[in-house]
């Protein structure tokens, strides 16, 4: 277990808690969802950090060069970063499952409500603070706009290494299928806040198995540590509650 799951963390009353198992027959159509309009321009992206947990890819913020507007959102949401979660090995490793079943690796675009709130950190404290584009990977064909962020990550092996890589567009990382289920819900990692708008796209991307090994060969531990493979950095699923899952197709 990562030291991150080691004590146990719960969120005292925590009603929306994320991520769940979406029932495909017990979700709910709601025919007033509208199409998610994904809207990022390359040169915001930053550089990728491994920050001991997963790899996130960073994005310049301070601008709505790229956002999302559109599906169950009242406001336009900012790209902040991307990131996934995978396995160890391709039976498990997503943080959703659909019908109890999981993929192997699960992608979070996180973007922030910058129309309502001044900051990030201030969004991430707020119901409606946060959107987060959830896409599951599967094992199929190689993936193409992938394998410009698998040919960078050997650079970001250790904890806290960074580097630099702009000029992306994780549009090509979307499946082009407008289907999605979306649900109130809560970050996965500290601070667990229940801030999210979840917006888990149907249709998985496939990604060919080489791929998600260059995922399994990062550590989450420093140079110069014991090394630990980064693998399993998923958080257990969490009780749906009284919340209802929303699908924008039927």
């Amino acid at each position: 277990v990562h030291p991150l799951w080691q004590s146990p963390l719960t969120i005292p009353g925590g009603t929306r808690q994320s991520p769940i198992n979406i029932q495909w027959r017990d979700s709910v159509y709601d025919p007033f969802l509208k199409p998610l309009k994904i809207s990022y321009d390359p040169t915001t992206c930053l550089h990728i950090w491994n920050n001991g947990y997963s790899f996130l890819v960073e994005f310049d913020d301070s601008t709505d060069r790229s956002i999302i507007v559109g599906g169950p959102l009242e406001n336009q949401y900012r790209l902040k970063q991307f990131h996934f979660h995978w396995g160890a090995i391709n039976e498990w490793g997503s943080e959703h499952t659909v019908d109890s079943k999981f993929y192997p690796a699960e992608l979070h675009l996180v973007h922030w409500n910058a129309v309502v709130y001044p900051t990030f950190e201030e969004a991430v404290m707020e119901g409606n603070g946060l959107a987060v584009i959830g896409v599951f990977l599967k094992l199929g064909a190689h993936h193409e706009g992938l394998q410009t962020l698998v040919d960078a990550l050997p650079a970001v092996k250790h904890k806290d290494t960074v580097v630099e890589f702009d000029v992306f567009d994780p549009t090509c990382l979307i499946p082009s299928c407008p289907d999605y289920w979306t649900y109130a819900g809560s970050l996965t990692t500290p601070p667990l806040t229940e801030s999210v708008t979840w917006i888990i796209k149907k249709k998985p991307i496939e990604v060919e198995e080489n791929q998600l090994e260059a995922f399994r060969m990062l550590l989450f531990t420093s140079d110069g540590e014991e090394e630990k493979r980064m693998v399993d950095n998923f958080r257990p699923l969490q009780p749906l509650m009284n919340r209802t899952v929303r699908s924008s197709f039927q």
